[in-house]
């Protein structure tokens, strides 16, 4: 399969096979105008039967990595000009400089693979610290109320869905199904476990970095969402269902909601006496958006969608959406239960469900490409993708490299 590509965007191992192609193409044609102008039967191009030709023709087969390091060698001298090539007779001394240096080969993929990592530690943290700066230090919006407003006045519950709970079901469940859904992917597909990317002079199966992308895209993903939840959160500081119960407010002259002057009058400054706590008086000022429905409904839907990529088997068309539609109930009980237990109104979880909605639509289809996109038609025939450094191909026939 030729690309449509500019020599420059390919990896050096597809490069060098443009260009012998190429070099090919140009003799094959030059012989075959030589032989008609000569009246002869132009002869019939050569097969090639390298390895080489196999990886440039299809690129989701592997090549080991001396098979690589001696094709790059050959190639570098065809390229560079200055090399040996026996075909054309040409006996020049190899130009050091364009030789290829398996150790530098290997170290520039450690390099490369240290870099890409730091790089994406710093993006993530550099989204994960404002969250944390917000939850140590961030004083939400002091939003008054109206003393007759029932839907202040409700009891306080314990939450159904507790917060361990929802981040060990939003964390743990979507990062050991992502790993699960590769290894058993790198099994059942044709790849082998050795690639081209090279650590320290390891070669790293192709399950590892494509678990990599997705869990780092999904970590990016979850820390977007939290934050952007978090921002609203403290800019609108919206009062809980159970704002009485918890507060206990009472107005700066001493009197409380219990007195009939203060029905009908908006209260602004006021002071509670409830002993809950000072975590719990913050957080009764934290209601929209739900922090609760859009975590679970960003990592549900997540999961959902990565599943519906990812997971090719064919044992049960109904396995998959059967999974799919736990995932999602799942998401859907710890928004209901949000409004059961009295921690939101109904437009908070309205709003928080959207907002997980929406982000983890966008980060699956435009970061991720684990949706709609992956099915749209590419400018080139096999789009090469830099990545973590693997050579393994997506479900989208891309490369990673």
């Amino acid at each position: 399969m030729s690309l449509d590509c500019e020599p420059s965007e390919l990896t050096p191992l597809r490069r060098s096979n443009h260009y012998r192609n190429k070099q090919q193409s140009s003799e094959q044609l030059q012989a075959a105008a030589t032989a008609a102008a000569e009246g002869a039967a132009p002869s019939p191009p050569s097969v090639r039967t390298s390895s080489s030709t196999a990886s440039s023709n299809y690129p989701s087969q592997s090549i080991d990595f001396n098979e690589y390091m001696s094709i790059n060698n050959n190639n570098h001298q065809v390229i560079g000009g200055g090399g040996s090539d026996s075909s054309r007779g040409d006996t020049s001394e190899p130009n050091s400089q364009q030789a290829f240096n398996p150790k530098a080969f290997m170290m520039s993929d450690t390099r490369r693979v240290f870099v890409r990592i730091t790089i994406d530690f710093i993006i993530l943290l550099s989204v994960g610290l404002p969250i944390l700066a917000l939850f140590l230090w961030g004083n939400p919006y002091k939003r008054g109320f109206f003393c007759d407003d029932e839907s202040l006045k409700h009891p306080f519950h314990e939450s159904t869905v507790r917060s361990w709970m929802l981040y060990i079901t939003g964390l743990i469940l979507p990062i050991g199904l992502i790993c699960a859904t590769e290894i058993i992917q790198a099994k059942l597909s044709k790849i082998p476990a050795k690639i081209k990317l090279q650590v320290f002079g390891w070669s790293i199966p192709t399950w590892i970095t494509n678990a990599y992308r997705q869990i780092g895209i999904f970590a990016f993903g979850a820390a977007l969402n939290t934050l952007t939840t978090d921002i609203a959160k403290y800019s609108i500081g919206r009062l809980r269902p159970h704002f009485f119960s918890v507060c206990q407010p009472q107005l700066l002259d001493g009197t409380n909601c219990s007195d009939p002057r203060n029905i009908g009058k908006y209260i602004e400054e006021f002071t509670c006496l409830g002993d809950s706590g000072e975590r719990l008086l913050k957080e009764v000022h934290l209601s929209f958006p739900s922090g609760h429905s859009s975590f679970s409904c960003y990592t549900m839907l997540y999961c959902a969608i990565y599943l519906q990529s990812r997971m090719t088997w064919r044992g049960s068309r109904l396995l998959k959406h059967f999974l799919q539609y736990l995932l999602l109930m799942m998401a859907w009980f710890t928004c209901m239960s949000r409004i059961s237990d009295y921690k939101h109104h109904w437009s908070d979880v309205l709003a928080g469900g959207l907002i997980g909605i929406t982000v983890a639509t966008l980060i699956a289809n435009f970061v991720a490409e684990l949706g709609f996109r992956n099915r749209q038609h590419n400018n080139c025939g096999g789009t090469v993708r830099y990545d973590l450094g693997t050579n393994a191909p997506t479900n989208n026939g891309s490369i990673n490299v």
